[in-house]
């Protein structure tokens, strides 16, 4: 009988944990908060709809989403948009906006320093 001393625990996607581990690396306070964020359990990520993305940000804004967008509603302005997933019909209203869709290890490759980025939590 094989007897572990702990329970492995977070994210079993490798993708995942590379990106957990980068943004630990980088020693920037914000994206520490993001690692920790994206290494906490599924049931806490943030899912976003458009709609309330919409609301609370303005034309030409950088925008960080630890977990999923999803497709409600409509954005009816430019922004770039970097999440850890997306659906389907988000994906295509974010395109249909002019909008652009980047995943987070292109933000930080972008903007290392993570200087005027909105966090949604």
């Amino acid at each position: 009988m094989l007897l572990l001393s702990h329970k492995v625990t977070g994210p079993t996607n490798y993708y995942t944990r590379k990106l957990i581990r980068d943004l630990w690396k980088t020693k920037r306070r914000i994206w520490r908060k993001i690692s920790k964020k994206i290494a906490s359990p599924r049931r806490n990520r943030v899912e976003a709809n458009l709609k309330r993305i919409n609301k609370k940000t303005k034309q030409n804004d950088v925008i960080l989403i630890p977990g999923k967008v999803l497709g409600i509603g409509e954005l009816n302005h430019k922004l770039t948009i970097a999440c850890l997933n997306y659906s389907k019909s988000a994906k295509e209203k974010i395109a249909a906006s002019g909008s652009k869709l980047i995943t987070i290890e292109e933000l930080l490759v972008e903007n290392p320093e993570g200087k005027n980025i909105k966090i949604f939590y």
